[in-house]
């Protein structure tokens, strides 16, 4: 049982640029019967992230530091005995982000993180799925911008269709923003991962729905559209973590399939957009071209405070099924900082102190918080609505 571990919540990684971000949500918003504490390599970072959050609450001068490095299985198996919860920002987690999973599997402690990194995920599940369940930890990855928005989007759409009948959701994301050193370096990682051959065993197939099927969209181009301009398909982690929670949830009815979109006003574009995400990919898989890239910017940099304030998201949804249309929302400010240390601290309270439906393994934020971390995302400032059909 994990009632009487020394913390409820611990935050690896706090010294970086979305740590810190996540570090500060909590300072305003955790409450007084909330026991945290922050976790690095760094002791003397960590200090100054502490004195840079008793701005916000002069109780976090109280706040306890431990240390933590990634490479060292030790040291992150004792925050995960530590702890309920253990909030990772540390990426890019193919690199650095196993040995904690693998300590919170064995020890039964709940993990969040904000990975987007497919093969990382697919690898987690495939080591530490079972040992997981054996212990009771909820391993919930993708609990930022990658991929709460369409996890629970697609799961509050689907909640206002008929059910027992198949449903079709599509997704259509808007968005302005920047990316910071980290998101970059978890990016080009990925997209490098994704170019090698596939390592043998590296995926293992999950379990499916009896008499039940969940799939992705195949569509180049969206049943439905959203206004004008074009649709591109996103091939995110995002598609992937929405069709494990329709697996697992009965209420996505008998035969669910979801499409996700980039949504783009004008096709020049559009165009551009596609090519750049070709040079991408092309430039991501050769070391000399891999290493140029990952010096643009550095882990721990990333966009101002006042650039922040101008950025938004939003991601439409249309879901059909039954004869029924319905056409949904999710809002919010900054999606790759603001609004992502929001979402993966709010995960990690709502684990903490809501009362859930009993979920262990490798678990998607629908599935294990569902309409707990809506209400508590919604009271946070995200919005999720239902706009009108036609």
């Amino acid at each position: 049982m994990t009632g009487d571990r020394a913390y409820d919540i611990v935050l690896f990684g706090a010294t970086g640029f979305t740590g810190g971000l996540t570090a500060e949500y909590l300072a305003g918003h955790a409450d007084s019967r909330t026991r945290w504490a922050l976790a690095g390599r760094n002791q003397a970072k960590l200090a100054a992230v502490r004195d840079r959050l008793t701005e916000i609450d002069p109780a976090c001068a109280d706040l306890p530091l431990l240390h933590a490095d990634a490479t060292d299985p030790d040291s992150t198996a004792r925050i995960a005995d530590a702890a309920r919860v253990v909030i990772s920002t540390v990426g890019p987690y193919a690199r650095y982000g196993e040995p904690l999973v693998a300590a919170c599997a064995r020890s039964g402690t709940d993990y969040v993180d904000l990975t987007g990194e497919p093969a990382f995920v697919d690898r987690m599940y495939a080591k530490y799925h079972d040992e997981a369940v054996r212990s009771g930890a909820r391993i919930v990855h993708a609990c930022g911008f990658d991929a709460i928005p369409a996890d629970l989007g697609a799961y509050f759409t689907v909640k206002r269709l008929p059910e027992n009948v198949p449903l079709r959701v599509e997704g259509f994301v808007r968005v302005r923003a920047d990316a910071s050193g980290g998101t970059l370096h978890s990016l080009v990682g990925a997209l490098a991962d994704a170019t090698r051959p596939q390592r043998a065993g590296r995926r293992r197939p999950e379990e499916r729905p009896a008499g039940r099927t969940a799939r992705v969209s195949r569509r180049l181009t969206p049943k439905t559209r959203i206004g004008d301009g074009r649709a591109l398909p996103l091939p995110t982690l995002d598609p992937r973590v929405v069709i494990r929670s329709a697996a697992a949830l009965e209420r996505y009815g008998p035969d669910f399939t979801y499409g996700h979109y980039l949504a783009v006003r004008r096709l020049h574009r559009a165009a551009g957009l596609v090519a750049g995400a070709g040079a991408l990919v092309a430039l991501s898989a050769l070391p000399p071209t891999r290493r140029l890239l990952l010096g643009l910017r550095r882990p721990g940099d990333g966009p101002s405070k006042e650039r922040r304030a101008r950025h938004w998201f939003s991601v439409t949804f249309t879901g059909e099924g039954g004869g029924e249309r319905v056409v949904t929302e999710v809002a919010g400010g900054d999606p790759g900082y603001d609004e992502t240390a929001k979402m993966i601290a709010e995960s990690a309270l709502c684990l903490v102190h809501d009362e859930l439906p009993v979920t262990a393994g490798q678990v998607t934020t629908a599935t294990a918080m569902g309409d707990a971390l809506i209400d508590r995302l919604t009271h946070a400032g995200i919005a999720f609505r239902v706009l009108d059909p036609t």
